[in-house]
């Protein structure tokens, strides 16, 4: 009986294990840093390929094929409309412009370069960042901020989309 009650319950522990693999994080994660010199913040943003080609196929009703020797020749043009939609910064209170530089992609995940201006010294950045909420309840974008030397972060989701940093 001993022996039959630790079978259940290392039969109950591997599918617990098993089923969390199945279980998908929806999450995206945008590095922020201030560049005085350039007079500029710098940004770079990791998503999972296929999460946002579905929310811009929901969205725009287009297959992109980002990342492959089919993308779409749209692909660009929509993913900067896309990103100045969903992504909103303000620095000291003042809103900037989102500049997409380029992209590449790694495995499966698009890395994206973004640019905006920060003319005067950086004491506060709010982030507005609702990247994929409309398309997974679950969705995480974490923004991480660095200006001087000092390290700040967010973690933004569907009850939460925006934050502010202060320097």
């Amino acid at each position: 009986m001993k022996n039959l009650s630790r079978y259940i319950l290392l039969l109950t522990l591997a599918f617990v294990m098993a089923s969390a693999g199945v279980h998908r994080f929806y999450v995206s994660v945008f590095q922020m840093e201030y560049v005085p010199v350039k007079k500029e913040i710098r940004i770079t943003g990791r998503i999972f390929i296929d999460d946002l080609e579905a929310g811009l196929n929901k969205k725009y009703g287009k297959k992109l094929y980002l990342g492959t020797p089919k993308e779409s020749g749209e692909a660009t043009g929509l993913l900067k409309k896309y990103f100045a939609e969903k992504i909103v910064v303000k620095i000291n209170n003042k809103p900037k412009v989102l500049t997409l530089l380029g992209r590449e992609t790694e495995d499966d995940v698009l890395i994206c370069y973004f640019t905006l201006p920060a003319e005067s010294k950086v004491q506060t950045i709010q982030v507005s960042n609702t990247v994929l909420f409309d398309m997974f309840s679950e969705q995480q974008n974490i923004i991480h901020t660095t200006v001087n030397g000092n390290k700040k972060s967010l973690l933004l989701t569907n009850s939460e989309t925006s934050g502010t940093v202060q320097f």
